[in-house]
């Protein structure tokens, strides 16, 4: 099959009327604005044409983990307003998603798999709104995002605690919808897909719209606070903490300062 590329996210016909779409930034696939932007002009042009569904995977150990707090060149988020203004893209795109989620999907990279109609997950894979463990506030409409998916008292311990989640405790609070052998995750995921192409897709898009209702709109809106509370919690000592400790692979040590 031939992939068609959209900077670091390539697209290829999977099966008929579905499309895989897949990050190339192993092994961590870790996202910035133009990543996010990548993926909603892929998905932006298969809605043009005639996919009905698309599963949505990663090259690599993770599916995603995030933004890289501990790459050179600066924090990723002093472009955190581009990085939201794509993610609202994402969310107004118009076709069916099916996540297929190995290995990580943390702080960011949760979004990016909340951003998902469904989720298929391998036993292995590791959920995890991690951001009070780094000294900071979520983001990515997590705000929004979360409660829709497991509720507000779940997403609230989960935001509280960065707990980490394998598959199976995922799949018990609804976080991912199936949960599929590592080596037919993606297959697992394009069943799924496929089931929901064979529907109407007329039918199918007017569902969806009716569900996810002003869904964009409220990530609008979360992210612009999110976003303030970020840069707050990005001045304090518990947040260069959170980033050493994690870069260090240790337990934090916050002073509340």
């Amino acid at each position: 099959m031939t992939e068609r590329r959209f900077g670091d996210v390539g697209v290829t016909e999977a099966a008929e009327h579905v499309a895989l779409v897949e990050i190339h930034r192993p092994p961590d696939n870790y996202f910035d604005a133009a990543l996010v932007g990548s993926l909603a002009e892929a998905l932006e042009d298969l809605a043009a044409g005639d996919t009905r569904a698309v599963v949505l995977a990663s090259e690599g150990k993770h599916f995603c983990a995030g933004a890289n707090f501990t790459a050179p060149g600066g924090s990723p988020l002093t472009t955190a307003d581009d990085l939201y203004e794509q993610a609202v893209r994402l969310f107004r795109t118009e076709l069916p998603i099916v996540a297929a989620v190995q290995g990580a999907a943390v702080g960011g990279g949760l979004g990016v798999a909340l951003a998902a109609d469904f989720r298929v997950a391998a036993p292995e894979a590791r959920f995890a709104a991690n951001f009070a463990r780094l000294g900071l506030h979520h983001g990515f409409g997590i705000t929004v995002t979360l409660p829709r998916v497991v509720g507000p008292q779940r997403a609230a311990e989960l935001l509280y605690t960065g707990r980490r989640l394998d598959g199976e405790a995922a799949l018990a609070i609804g976080l991912c919808d199936r949960v599929a052998p590592l080596e037919g995750l993606r297959q697992a995921a394009l069943e799924l897909a496929g089931e929901i192409a064979a529907s109407a897709p007329l039918a199918v898009r007017a569902i969806r719209r009716t569900m996810r209702g002003d869904l964009a709109d409220q990530v609008r809106v979360a992210t612009a606070h999110e976003r303030v509370e970020q840069q707050q919690l990005a001045a304090t000592a518990d947040f260069a903490e959170g980033v050493a400790a994690s870069a260090g692979r240790r337990p934090p040590k916050f002073s509340g300062r």
